[in-house]
């Protein structure tokens, strides 16, 4: 397992409430909630890979709604279909 560092945070109260509530549904402790979080977005925007070490099981980044095919129109027909 990577060394644990120690880290003083400020963050917003609200904030701070949101992230408890999570915790305390997911049963994770509000420091492991809030590195679970932080690991979800590193790996969701490709910032870190995935460690074996990791309890969390990794997720695929998401799709772009762009990246689907596209249906296949008369437009889009070969023009050497009649011949």
């Amino acid at each position: 397992m990577a060394e644990r560092k120690t880290f003083l945070l400020r963050i917003d109260g609200n904030v701070l409430d949101a992230l408890r509530k999570w915790a305390d549904d997911d049963l994770r402790s509000l420091n492991g909630q809030i590195e679970f979080v932080l690991r979800k977005s590193l790996r969701d925007h490709r910032r870190i890979k995935f460690s074996p070490e990791s309890a969390e099981t990794p997720t695929p980044p998401p799709v772009a709604d762009d990246a689907s095919p596209t249906p296949r129109t008369a437009s889009t027909t070969d023009e050497n279909e009649d011949a």
